[in-house]
């Protein structure tokens, strides 16, 4: 799926130019789906949580009954590596994956002694600033028992392209889902954020969704700055009472909300002021 068009791909030991094919037709991971990515950036020069995106890729390998073959050290020195050939003003998509190639007994399970690995750089401009609008959708978020929930696995996301398309042909940008109890989880694409009297909420991490690096850390610049922050069971009428909402997300790091289907918000200082902690944060080298 390339967004952009300025690809690097390291496949079998090195570095290659372009989309390089990785996949065969019989790999499990093409047949079964049996494949787990994560995805950080890379911006202003920095790269920042790299290492806990190499390391959350490989939990989610093992989530997925696969065997993570590069160490998420090792992972971080071959990404530095591919961005040298980007300028340093580029904004770059790290990322990295793996997928069955064999079956284990039965088939459906992928065999843990062969794994595909590769990583994908793509550049792709990181907004300065962005905005969408929100609906319902009447897909949920799965649980543990039902689905891989604790993994980055792509076999989660069909689930989230069917929210986009509902949430994109009622004319909304993109889907409020909520978990199996009806409470408020996550957006098709982001984590979730709300403002209301001066205090920062956000979804209670029960295991239905991935609660991001980015969203932790932009819970940790609040806290720093004194800004009250907290997780809690919010409803999608807590969501509607809300002075601001924002999403939370690797691709834009920070988006504002503008509508939750005919409720309006300004475009908040918090998400603003969140924005701006983040890039503090990250060129400051405390990574």
């Amino acid at each position: 799926m390339a967004v952009g068009k300025d690809i690097r791909t390291y496949f079998e030991g090195e570095w290659h130019d372009g989309d390089v094919m990785v996949m065969r037709a019989a790999d499990h991971g093409a047949w079964l789906g049996s494949s787990v990515f994560d995805g950080a950036r890379y911006a202003h020069g920095v790269a920042p949580d790299l290492l806990a995106h190499c390391e959350r890729v490989n939990r989610s390998a093992e989530a997925l009954m696969l065997r993570a073959t590069v160490t998420a050290q090792e992972m971080v020195a071959i990404v530095w590596e591919g961005l040298k050939r980007y300028p340093d003003d580029a904004a770059v998509y790290i990322r990295p994956m793996y997928w069955g190639i064999d079956a284990g007994p039965g088939a459906i399970a992928p065999s843990a002694e062969t794994t595909g690995f590769c990583i994908c750089l793509e550049a792709i401009p990181l907004p300065a600033a962005s905005e969408t609008t929100l609906t319902t959708t009447r897909f949920r978020r799965p649980v543990l028992e039902s689905a891989v929930v604790n993994a980055k696995a792509g076999c989660l996301y069909p689930n989230n392209a069917r929210m986009l398309r509902e949430a994109q042909a009622k004319g909304f940008g993109n889907a409020l889902a909520a978990d199996a109890l009806g409470n408020v989880a996550e957006s098709a694409t982001a984590n979730v954020f709300i403002v209301r009297n001066g205090e920062v909420l956000t979804p209670v991490a029960n295991g239905t969704f991935l609660a991001g690096i980015t969203r932790a850390r932009h819970m940790a610049n609040l806290a720093a700055s004194g800004t009250p922050v907290r997780e809690a069971v919010l409803s999608f009428d807590d969501v509607r009472a809300a002075d601001e909402v924002f999403l939370s997300g690797n691709m834009s790091k920070v988006q504002s909300v503008t509508a939750f289907d005919d409720r309006r918000y300004d475009v908040g200082p918090v998400a603003k002021a969140v924005r701006e902690m983040y890039w503090d944060w990250a060129l400051s080298g405390a990574r």
